[in-house]
């Protein structure tokens, strides 16, 4: 389609500069950029001992063991397991998260205009405080209750991870939209048909997927909580890089290469879905 031609009295204006002293968001700019430059000098960065010949030459050895995994039989007889237990942890601590989640970000939600959302700042302080705990400190504080093991690293997973759901939950539920709630509440209908039937199935894709990127998460997560006696393939990856075994290591980190785009995989298909 041809574009219209400029009417007579209409004013070009030309864009504004780069850089203006009345603006806010260029001097924000500006000091955020001399912050990034103060903290490189600050570090004590030794760029040249980092690109030294004998650096990347040990670099370049370790990364060359490291992209031959070992495969044979009594190696991988060890690895499937702990791959096995790996994501079983991921599936269960995201399962309880996610159930655990929803049920926390409906009172951290304020669902319409008239809601009072009595509960919303205490909920969403809780959702902050589980969420601030990085997985291995929650790891560390449930093997003394619960012990070695994957049951420590599962339910470390499951508290983590319901902060982080909980409040992307709580922001889906109070952005969708409001006609069809607006429309059963005029009727008389009670606030939890509403939201079984007019505000769930609106925020049930962005549920969902919100769901399947904390799994990928969570596979990385028990992987590396192995670290702390959670089990699993970090157990294993711990032990073998401690050992400088690189063939080994390369094959847990295949196994977690596989697993994380099989995640993926399903996360793509599930939105597929969802969305006809």
């Amino acid at each position: 389609m041809p574009s219209r031609p400029p009417a007579a009295n209409e004013v070009f204006r030309l864009p504004p500069p780069l850089f203006s002293a009345r603006c806010r968001a260029c001097w924000f700019t500006a000091g955020a950029l001399v912050l990034v430059i103060l903290s490189f000098w600050s570090l004590d960065l030794q760029w040249g001992r980092f690109f030294s010949g004998d650096a990347l030459g040990r670099m370049g050895r370790f990364a060359a063991e490291l992209l031959a995994p070992r495969t044979d039989a009594a190696f991988l007889a060890r690895l499937w397991p702990a791959a096995l237990e790996t994501l079983a942890m991921s599936v269960v601590g995201t399962l309880l998260a996610a159930v655990a989640g929803l049920l926390l970000a409906l009172p951290a939600s304020r669902t319409h205009a008239q809601d009072r959302a009595r509960w919303r700042g205490a909920t969403r302080l809780l959702l902050n405080a589980l969420r601030s705990v990085p997985e291995l400190m929650w790891a560390a504080l449930l093997l003394v209750a619960a012990g070695l093991g994957p049951m420590a690293g599962t339910l470390a997973l499951a508290l983590h991870t319901t902060g982080v759901l909980g409040r992307l939950f709580a922001e889906a539920i109070e952005n969708a939209p409001a006609g069809p709630g607006f429309a059963l509440r005029v009727r008389g209908v009670a606030e939890g048909r509403v939201l079984l039937y007019a505000t769930l199935p609106q925020v049930l894709p962005q549920l969902v997927s919100y769901t399947l990127y904390r799994w990928e998460n969570n596979i990385r997560a028990a992987a590396v909580l192995g670290v702390v006696g959670a089990g699993g393939l970090g157990q294993m990856l711990a032990f073998h890089l401690g050992l400088f075994q690189m063939p080994e290591t390369g094959a847990v980190l295949v196994v977690m290469l596989v697993m994380v785009l099989a995640v993926d995989g399903l996360s793509v298909l599930a939105r597929v879905r969802l969305a006809r």
